[in-house]
């Protein structure tokens, strides 16, 4: 974040958080409601899909958390998402991924050998399906090979929902600032 930016909802004033819907995200959440969440509030039925949706992304898969949690960063490195990154990055961390291997992700160019095998065909993976959308056969099969169907499915779910929780992010100015303010992402301690 940059001085002076707003952890607040950006471009659209927070929803009310009260109902159904919010109690339910704040249960989630362990109690509190984000900038994010306070954003979605005000369509609850959309608030309420997506609270579904990323709560089990987050703690319903087999996927490893290093892998899930590198995954989102990068994610957020590559669509401008401070605000994204500084949840995530704190979680990598707690899930094993290291201060010299989140320093490799903030690159826009990635050092695969700077964050070792497994972890760099995930953010290979992560790059094609965030910058092209289709990723190619050979880098399909690789991570098929490496996680097996049921966990290749899960990490393609998760950066797909997690590109949509960029957008929405950086669309709505969630967290950043001001549009033109450059992306701040905090660096991690080793």
């Amino acid at each position: 974040m940059t001085p002076g930016a707003s952890d607040g909802p950006g471009r659209i004033p927070p929803a009310a958080p009260t109902g159904e819907v919010a109690e339910r995200v704040r249960a989630r959440r362990g109690g509190v409601l984000t900038p994010l969440d306070l954003a979605l509030l005000h369509s609850p039925p959309f608030a309420d899909g997506w609270n579904t949706l990323l709560g089990a992304v987050r703690s319903s898969m087999t996927l490893r958390g290093d892998l899930r949690e590198a995954a989102i960063c990068r994610i957020a490195v590559l669509n401008g998402a401070a605000y994204e990154w500084n949840a995530h990055a704190p979680l990598a961390r707690s899930e094993g991924v290291t201060a010299a291997q989140l320093s490799a992700l903030r690159d826009r160019e990635v050092d695969g050998a700077a964050l070792g095998g497994e972890l760099a065909l995930i953010v290979s993976y992560t790059d094609a399906m965030t910058r092209a959308v289709a990723v190619p056969q050979e880098l399909f099969d690789a991570v098929l090979d490496e996680l097996g169907v049921a966990c290749t499915v899960e990490l393609t779910g998760t950066i797909a929902a997690y590109n949509m929780v960029s957008r929405f992010l950086v669309a709505l100015d969630i967290g950043r600032g001001r549009p033109e303010t450059p992306l701040q992402i905090r660096r991690e301690s080793p």
